[in-house]
């Protein structure tokens, strides 16, 4: 599929699910991995990943396009346009869209926990990615003090020397 099929495909989606026109540009970008498409408010145009398209088909792919549409028609409209807003999730619901896409295999995950910082009244604990300063926070919980450990991470096989 080219940019053009996309373009008409996302029209198409557009009049059928929002019974309005979708009259920017939609284009593939292969650079998204661990989003299926992004809308951009300056331009108002849609990118959609093919890589999702190609791992998990079309109809993964129209719910990101409808998703997509949301952020547009909301925006255009001036309503809550945002993940966060109501206007934003109502609508999600009506046509069928996606909160979130599925991952695409072999994409990058978050950074291990390294540090976690642990109360020393309540047994509360926070893991950390980065290291903290525990003076400069309380509990959440009891406002107690907290103290920094540093986490175990398990060896993988094929980082072992051979022995």
């Amino acid at each position: 599929m080219n940019d053009q099929e996309l373009q008409q495909w996302i029209e198409r989606v557009s009049l059928a699910f929002f019974g309005r026109p979708f009259l920017h540009r939609a284009s593939f970008n292969s650079r998204l991995r661990t989003t299926g498409g992004r809308y951009f408010t300056k331009s108002h145009n849609i990118e959609i990943s093919p890589h999702q398209l190609a791992v998990h088909g079309a109809e993964e792919t129209e719910a990101i396009i409808k998703h997509e549409l949301c952020h547009y028609h909301l925006h255009l409209q001036r309503k809550g346009y945002q993940h966060r807003d109501a206007d934003f999730k109502r609508l999600l619901v009506e046509v069928g869209a996606t909160r979130h896409c599925r991952p695409l295999p072999g994409a990058r995950r978050s950074l291990p926990v390294k540090y976690l910082l642990l109360c020393t009244a309540c047994g509360m604990n926070y893991p950390r990615k980065r290291r903290a300063d525990p003076h400069k926070y309380a509990c959440g919980r009891c406002r107690g003090r907290l103290k920094l450990l540093q986490v175990q991470q398990p060896e993988l096989e094929s980082n072992r020397a051979p022995g």
